[in-house]
């Protein structure tokens, strides 16, 4: 899942990165998914940006012959049938008094090296004994700011993780190119999930994180890493997206299936890992329907396309994205 890092910034950037200084706190403005009363990066965040007016990529058909198109997508969230946790990646949310530990990284030249609020209230993905990718996403909802870890574990008191990184739900400020993250395009993993309260609202306005199996050794903006085996262009890179095609018919599906289906056609998938192909991540969430879980297998890879979602860049090194057309 991961690599060595290529690259190690010094503290300015880093200071930058995690909205210390003014330059990364800008407000992000109104509109756009929200948790807990955070923005989660604003309605003009690249994340958020309806795609559908998008072309599509010139590579598409390569990258798609290489990413198992014959195959239906897979929600990797839903209930486990006793087997342990119930599937997803889990949402920690804190305030601001929280204590805050240290934590040691595999990584540490591209972690974020501040005190994270981690405790024994902390969720990490598949369980604390689990194996995998033991994600640990927390949210100070007093500070707006977004905590993520990778391979996160707690022994004796002690965290360590193999990765960490820090964002402002406020800001569009980008990881300096060349970090990695809690994932391994060197994003954030939160605007990428799904949520149960957001399905059941009957409205997603975010594109939707997934992974394939075999990915190319470069990143497209605003992925700031890659973590791939591949050699040439005809492989998919880290920050590739992917939209629905429009005429997908939703007959036949439940209501909360049809609220995805339409923000795969809207704002479409995002590759930000290595993984299983056309695995798609959403919240662990004991509430998530069965009915829809089960839809949401029947949607065939092969109705997607890769779209070209360069024009949106408004700088390099931040996630903010001008309208399409504009």
């Amino acid at each position: 899942m991961r690599r060595p890092p290529r690259t190690a910034i010094g503290a300015l950037a880093a200071a930058v990165l995690i909205g210390l200084l003014p330059s990364a706190a800008a407000d992000t403005g109104a509109g756009g998914p929200r948790l807990k009363g955070c923005p989660v990066f604003g309605a003009d965040s690249w994340w958020n940006t309806d795609i559908r007016a998008l072309p599509e990529h010139p590579r598409s058909a390569q990258w798609l012959a290489h990413m198992s198109t014959e195959r239906d997508l897979h929600p990797d969230f839903g209930p486990s049938f006793g087997e342990g946790p119930d599937y997803g990646i889990p949402i920690t949310v804190v305030r601001r008094r929280h204590p805050r530990v240290r934590v040691h990284f595999g990584y540490a030249a591209e972690s974020d090296r501040v005190r994270y609020p981690l405790g024994a209230d902390t969720r990490i993905e598949g369980g604390r004994n689990a194996d995998g990718d033991r994600h640990a996403i927390v949210v100070d909802r007093d500070r707006c700011r977004l905590y993520e870890t990778w391979s996160t574990r707690a022994r004796n008191g002690r965290w360590s993780a193999g990765s960490g990184a820090v964002w402002s739900l406020r800001s569009h400020q980008l990881r300096p190119d060349g970090w990695t993250s809690a994932d391994a395009a060197g994003l954030p993993i939160l605007p990428g999930l799904l949520r149960w309260s957001e399905v059941r609202s009957g409205r997603v306005r975010h594109a939707i994180r997934f992974t394939t199996d075999r990915t190319a050794r470069e990143h497209l903006w605003p992925a700031r890493h890659d973590a791939g085996s591949a050699d040439g262009a005809a492989y998919p890179p880290m920050g590739a997206r992917f939209r629905l095609r429009a005429d997908f018919s939703t007959d036949g599906f439940s209501q909360h299936a049809r609220t995805v289906i339409e923000a795969m056609k809207t704002y479409g998938l995002v590759l930000a890992d290595n993984g299983s192909p056309w695995y798609f991540q959403g919240e662990r969430n004991a509430h998530w329907p069965k009915r829809l879980i089960a839809d949401l297998k029947r949607v065939p890879a092969s109705a997607f396309v890769a779209v070209d979602s360069s024009s949106l860049m408004v700088a390099p090194d931040s996630d903010q994205a001008r309208p399409p057309g504009s």
